[in-house]
């Protein structure tokens, strides 16, 4: 039996997650959020979607469950899902990407951004929990490479670049999926 196939997207706050997310729905792809998982549990706790709320959920969720405790919760998700194209969005470790590899046939995108860019972006985008200030966006990078993110963007199959806009992102990503139905192709 064909695993179904899912993309797994990774990278720093403010590389293009999301982005790319955007850009895969809009190529029919149903897409599933790791960060989902961490938001639902805040809203059953009752705790305001602060920076540090997010955080310390993540890393408490991560502390009992283990390293591919936000992973396990999705998988479910993703088998219920009908669209054979489908991608997940917020990978943090490799742990997660072991644990959807024994269940799919996945392909790891790492989305890469400059520092200056992503503070930017976090800055502009006014979600609950992005940095006030630089200090506050260290310690976001810090604490999201302590779960093991920058092994996970090193060991990708597939690098993006978001310096210069979506348009050079969509078209990085169009040649990546030409990629993949390459190798469809090949398969059948």
């Amino acid at each position: 039996m064909v695993k179904r196939r899912l993309l797994l997207i990774t990278g720093m706050a403010g590389s293009g997650k999301t982005t790319l997310a955007d850009l895969l729905r809009e190529r029919n792809y149903k897409v599933f959020t790791m960060g989902d998982v961490i938001r639902q549990e805040i809203r059953m706790r009752n705790l305001p979607p602060t920076p540090e709320n997010i955080g310390k959920m993540a890393q408490d969720i991560r502390k009992t469950g283990g390293e591919d405790a936000v992973a396990k919760k999705c998988v479910p998700l993703i088998l219920g899902e009908s669209n054979s194209l489908v991608a997940l969005d917020g990978i943090r470790s490799m742990d997660e990407v072991y644990h959807f590899e024994a269940a799919f046939d996945t392909y790891l995108i790492a989305i890469h951004a400059s520092r200056e860019t992503r503070y930017n972006r976090l800055k502009n985008r006014g979600r609950s929990d992005d940095p006030q200030n630089k200090q506050i966006f260290k310690e976001r990078d810090h604490r999201e490479l302590g779960f093991g993110m920058g092994i996970a963007i090193a060991l990708s199959d597939y690098i993006l670049t978001n310096e210069n806009g979506v348009n050079d992102m969509e078209k990085g990503l169009d040649k990546l999926l030409h990629k993949l139905k390459e190798l469809d192709d090949d398969q059948d």
